[in-house]
């Protein structure tokens, strides 16, 4: 007896889910069907004209192309190495030329050059790895040593 409820119970809910679904499908089936007869999309015929003039559309797009390129403003492309280097620029401007990532970035961003905690934590260990920086024993205080040739 209560194997039959507990399944009753199981088909009711089931019969309830496929309702639901069925109601939303017809209702999303409406609206796209509502939406394809509105002034919104383009009818057909369009569509075949557009594709019958891909030249004149091609001509006609080189100058907005070119207007575009021209608004850019024009930034120079980084280089492998540009971090380290500037970071061990801006070590050379700090007092003894210590300090930690923090002072770091703030003589970065005085130079222009703003960058993140974790691209000046690699940066680090790059120089560290070179032999041009050292990390003190606390873990957050850097030091930069002229490289040794």
């Amino acid at each position: 007896m209560a194997k039959s409820a507990v399944t009753e119970l199981t088909d009711h809910i089931e019969a309830i889910r496929q309702e639901a679904y069925d109601e939303g499908y017809a209702a999303a089936m409406r609206a796209v069907a509502e939406f394809s007869t509105s002034g919104i999309a383009k009818p057909k015929a369009t569509i075949a004209k557009a594709a019958s003039r891909k030249s004149t559309a091609a001509t006609t797009a080189a100058p907005r192309r070119q207007k575009r390129a021209q608004a850019k403003p024009a930034t120079r492309k980084t280089r492998r190495g540009d971090n380290a280097r500037h970071i061990a620029e801006a070590m050379m401007a700090l007092p003894n030329q210590t300090g930690p990532a923090g002072a770091i970035k703030k003589v970065l961003a005085e130079k222009g050059h703003d960058m993140a905690y974790t691209s000046i934590r690699h940066a680090l260990g790059q120089l560290e790895a070179r032999g041009e920086a050292s990390v003190a024993a606390d873990g957050r205080t850097w030091s930069y040593a002229a490289p040794q040739h």
